[in-house]
């Protein structure tokens, strides 16, 4: 028998092939495991009724071949905005197929690097879902218009574009992006375009040059979180086509219901919790799934997400967040202005060319946006307005952040 050195242990071939045998004589806890993952679609989306018959009665005109009005969609993280949207642009694209109207549906999720961090990348990959190759680069970005143009032209057809997380896009490509997208309406004789913006950041299009504003004329619909009824009753659903009957101890959803809640009602957050929780009740050779799992999938859960967002953030957000905890250990409550003043020391201090105060504001936004910390403005009457800081990751994972940034900075 083959013997080898793994990860710490000495193991045969037989030994291995046995472990992953018993996966396959093992009876599973769930029958239907992608249905707790944030990419699909139900047959229908609960407790966004009015948010659904908004968006329809917005793109119906679609169905006459008239352009729809362009929508910004805002709200916190898992709150139903990406499935609405594409849930009720699908029942029109359907609706549309069955009548032979020239619809099509693109989405493209901003937040993917190689899909839209240029212009020349979003135009090249809306072009390429119309059905037209493009390279990855070499092209003028003027080039590139003029065959997206051509094609919707010879196409005929109203086209909507889904851009999920379009701030992400603003942020690496610029907002004039926007307005080349809007004013090539002007031109389009047979097709005409019309965009879905989908947003975390609810005051997003507030910074948008005033001129791009103006173009896109867009309407707004603001998704509210997701209260703890209402999340159970979307787990209750979900988890009666993704776990066997019988799979969940009672209380298990409720459990994962109030974190959700807890967390700005953040559905998405629900889901993944239940479905880990099954992960960990599998690995651990349970045939249920108890409350003690969720206990434990909520600590990897956060634990992961956070190690991840800290571990690849550029160096200036690395620098504000390590002032933020810094300061922290000085002074019970943290203002930006502290903040910012050990930041400049820092940057000195690492050779980083310090940024304004005003952009270090804009990290710890962004920071407040991905939950790391809790930011509220107070004011200090004829002093003005600052930013109050809290941390709001646990106090065991802030030694293991502190690591990762000191390693980040090469402060170590």
């Amino acid at each position: 028998m083959e013997t080898k050195f793994y990860r710490g242990v000495w193991v045969t071939k037989k030994s291995l092939t046995g472990f992953f045998e018993s996966f396959i004589d093992k009876q599973p806890i769930f029958t239907d495991k992608k249905v707790l993952q944030s990419n699909y679609t139900p047959d229908f989306v609960s407790h966004r009724d009015e948010q659904v018959s908004q968006i329809g009665k917005i793109i119906g005109p679609a169905l006459r071949k008239e352009r729809p009005s362009n929508i910004f969609i805002y709200g916190k993280t898992g709150t139903g905005k990406t499935l609405t949207a594409t849930y009720t642009t699908q029942q029109l694209n359907d609706v549309a197929k069955e009548k032979n109207i020239p619809i099509q549906i693109l989405y493209l999720n901003c937040k993917l690097k190689k899909i839209a961090d240029t212009e020349y990348r979003l135009i090249a990959q809306l072009t390429r879902e119309l059905g037209r190759e493009i390279p990855a680069t070499g092209l003028p970005t003027d080039e590139i218009y003029k065959i997206f143009f051509q094609i919707i032209e010879e196409q005929g057809k109203i086209i909507i574009i889904i851009l999920d997380e379009v701030d992400q896009l603003i942020k690496k490509a610029g907002d004039e992006i926007l307005y080349n997208l809007t004013r090539i309406n002007s031109e389009l004789k047979k097709s005409q375009i019309s965009i879905i913006g989908i947003s975390n950041d609810l005051v997003f299009a507030d910074n948008l040059d005033p001129r791009i504003k103006s173009s896109l004329s867009e309407e707004e619909i603001v998704f509210p979180p997701y209260n703890a009824l209402q999340i159970q009753s979307i787990l209750k659903e979900r988890s009666k086509k993704a776990f066997k009957e019988g799979v969940l101890q009672p209380g298990v959803i409720e459990k994962c219901a109030a974190y959700a809640a807890r967390e700005h009602g953040d559905a998405r957050r629900a889901l993944e919790l239940l479905r880990v929780a099954g992960e960990v009740a599998e690995r651990n050779n349970e045939e249920k799934v108890m409350i003690e799992h969720i206990d434990q999938a909520e600590e990897k859960i956060e634990r992961d997400r956070v190690l991840d967002i800290v571990m690849t953030q550029p160096k200036q957000h690395q620098a504000t967040l390590y002032s933020i905890i810094k300061t922290k250990e000085i002074n019970k409550k943290i203002f930006t202005g502290e903040a910012y003043e050990f930041y400049k020391s820092l940057c000195n201090r690492i050779s980083l060319r310090p940024l304004t105060q005003r952009r270090i504001s804009d990290i710890v936004a962004e920071f407040d946006m991905l939950g790391i910390i809790n930011a509220s403005i107070i004011s200090k009457g004829r002093y003005g307005r600052t930013r109050e800081i809290e941390l709001a990751v646990p106090d065991h994972n802030i030694r293991k952040i502190t690591e990762i940034l000191e390693e980040g900075l090469e402060l170590s």
